[in-house]
């Protein structure tokens, strides 16, 4: 039920330095970039790291003072013998004299993507393994730009970045490694969501299709630097070893790094959220009704198919990317990835009936930004438009083959609910259960306008869910239900599992809110989707905290346990056990396996 735990990549790293550190100084690696490959050359031993710019300028002037310097060995010039193939970092802009050397060296810099590619290298070859560029010294370098230049570099920048766009769109390379590491330092612009083009449309979209335009190889390793870019320590202060003895300088900690993966991850997140909201607003604006005397005006909805004017789509679509890679590495929430604008000004009924059609464009084909009140919305919408289509197939059928009754109709026994209940739905047919719903009680007069319904749902939900029936069982420690351990389910039980699950279906098409309290390990189990050791303790607290016991016990303990890969469980009053794996009663609980045991547990 569990998933093999992620490899945690710092750690990696941590043992790489680990193992770095016994290497000679001559034997010193920096990662930086030439315009066909990324290689990995010498570092002399007296070798001057240059910090990353951060206050060494005064606000207000319009280049800042010389950075500060950390040697080790020698006093010498910053990675002098690899200025030849580093085209630009924030150290070299704030020694130059004037705006028009500023302008001059980004105009080198941004003169093809293979050219800025080779900027901001990351010092430490080690952590350049993980992310090439160094973000820190991006970010220095453009809040250098924004802070202490003037508009006309601003203006440049703005013209270079959108011609350096065009030109990786227009002109596709052969180099895809290197294009990420520009796409990433365009990315790093903090007013990349505000560029145009000449005819004033925006060119992150155009930046978006740029990424989704590359392999899928090197898709997933833009992916990877935005989880390591700034999680990783700036190395260009101080280098984790000395350049002499390889002795490790920086504690364990701080090696890891301040800022985490998650963290880093999320900074690239909230780039994409950003141009989202800002697009989602200006479109529901542009829509808005003209306020009323003495009102405000009203917001209109909006729907993706309206907003190709800004290329959202491509937008979108690039943010599915980066929601795949963080569903399979899990580096935040995915709540992270909802949006707030677009649950706010999405035209549901617009963009539903678009989600049907084969190539209709809509918001409804990326769930990942939109909350679970949207999500319930949608699905009441949906639920409405296929009764309401159901329903004139009725009446068309009526015509040509007789009297066929337009709603899904149950007449029950109170006494006896359940067992009538299941048995109805087991005979009607799958067209049937898509029309709307209504129920009779045996005996009582009376229409269903929506009360005998909801009357109905309760009642039979607190049946199916109660312990005589058999089916689920409440955990004590918590308040959700799960399924009751059977030794050998026959056809019966596994068509009442079935049955059971149409009917809570029934009630969500219908729009009747049971109160059922499901385990989010359920809806994993149904989606195939992999549990986890936080699943169980949702679901069983006190199973939980007993398995996770094991992990702290001594061998010695474990020995005089003397459990085996087994588990026992109780089924109408009798007591059974099951194997965990093949052989499991002769496998005993050690200290190498209780993981795959934990594991298996859970998974049971």
């Amino acid at each position: 039920m569990t998933r093999s735990p992620e490899p945690n990549r710092k750690r990696q790293r941590v043992d790489r330095h680990q193992q770095h550190s016994g290497e000679s100084a001559s034997t010193s690696t920096i990662m930086t970039r030439s315009r066909s490959r990324s290689t990995a050359q010498p570092l002399p031993a007296n070798a001057v790291v240059p910090a990353p710019l951060a206050a060494v300028h005064e606000p207000g002037s319009s280049v800042a003072s010389k950075g500060a310097q950390t040697n080790f060995g020698d006093e010498s010039e910053v990675l002098e013998s690899h200025q030849d193939s580093i085209v630009l970092t924030s150290k070299m802009l704030s020694e130059l004299g004037s705006d028009q050397e500023v302008i001059s060296k980004l105009g080198e810099a941004f003169s093809e993507p293979c050219t800025l590619a080779r900027s901001f290298p990351q010092a430490d070859a080690l952590w350049a393994v993980d992310c090439p560029v160094d973000a820190a010294d991006v970010r220095a370098a453009y809040s250098f730009i924004f802070e202490n230049t003037s508009t006309e570099v601003h203006d440049e920048l703005q013209r270079l970045t959108v011609d350096a766009i065009n030109t990786m769109n227009a002109e596709p390379c052969d180099e895809h490694d290197i294009q990420m590491s520009a796409i990433l330092i365009m990315l790093l612009n903090p007013k990349i969501t505000e560029y145009v083009n000449g005819d004033s449309t925006p060119v992150f979209p155009e930046l978006c299709s740029a990424i989704m335009n590359q392999p899928s190889s090197q898709r997933t390793s833009l992916m990877q630097y935005f989880a390591t870019s700034d999680a990783a320590p700036n190395t260009r202060g101080s280098l984790p070893y000395t350049a002499v003895t390889g002795v490790r300088t920086i504690p364990d900690e701080q090696l890891l790094g301040s800022d985490s993966e998650q963290a880093s991850f999320e900074r690239y997140v909230d780039i994409f959220q950003s141009y989202v909201t800002q697009e989602m607003v200006k479109a529901a604006q542009r829509v808005a009704r003209p306020a009323a005397a003495g009102g405000e005006p009203t917001t209109q909805k909006v729907s993706l198919h309206g907003l190709s004017s800004c290329s959202l789509l491509a937008v979108v679509q690039c943010m599915a990317l980066v929601n795949s890679y963080n569903n399979t590495h899990k580096m935040v929430s995915y709540t992270a990835f909802y949006n707030d604008a677009v649950n706010e000004h999405i035209d549901i009924k617009d963009d539903v009936p678009r989600f049907r059609m084969p190539d209709g464009v809509s918001f409804c084909g990326y769930p990942f930004l939109l909350s679970p009140t949207t999500k319930s919305e949608i699905i009441r919408i949906e639920s409405v438009i296929l009764m309401r289509t159901e329903l004139q197939d009725s009446f068309f059928r009526a015509m040509f083959s007789g009297v066929t009754c337009p709603y899904l109709v149950l007449e029950v026994r109170r006494d006896n609910l359940v067992r009538d209940t299941l048995y109805q739905l087991d005979l009607k047919f799958s067209q049937d259960l898509r029309k709307q719903l209504k129920v009779r009680f045996v005996g009582e007069e009376g229409v269903d306008e929506g009360g005998v319904q909801k009357e109905f749902f309760q009642l039979i939900v607190r049946d199916v869910f109660s312990s005589k029936y058999g089916i689920f069982r409440a955990s004590e420690n918590s308040h959700f239900y799960w399924f009751r351990p059977l030794v050998a389910p026959g056809k019966d039980a596994l068509e009442e599992i079935r049955l059971t699950g149409q009917l809570i279906g029934l009630a969500v098409y219908n729009a009747v809110i049971l109160d059922i309290h499901l385990p989010p390990a359920m809806y994993k189990k149904l989606l195939g989707v992999p549990v986890t050791r936080d699943d169980l303790r949702e679901v069983d607290p006190e199973l939980h905290h007993g398995l996770m016991q094991l992990l702290n016990l001594t061998p010695d303990e474990l020995e005089f346990l003397e459990r085996t890969f087994e588990v026992e469980y109780e089924d109408l009053g009798e007591l059974h056990t099951h194997e965990l794996i093949p052989g499991g009663a002769q496998t005993l609980l050690t200290t190498d396996n209780r993981n795959l045991f934990i594991d298996k547990y859970v998974d049971f």
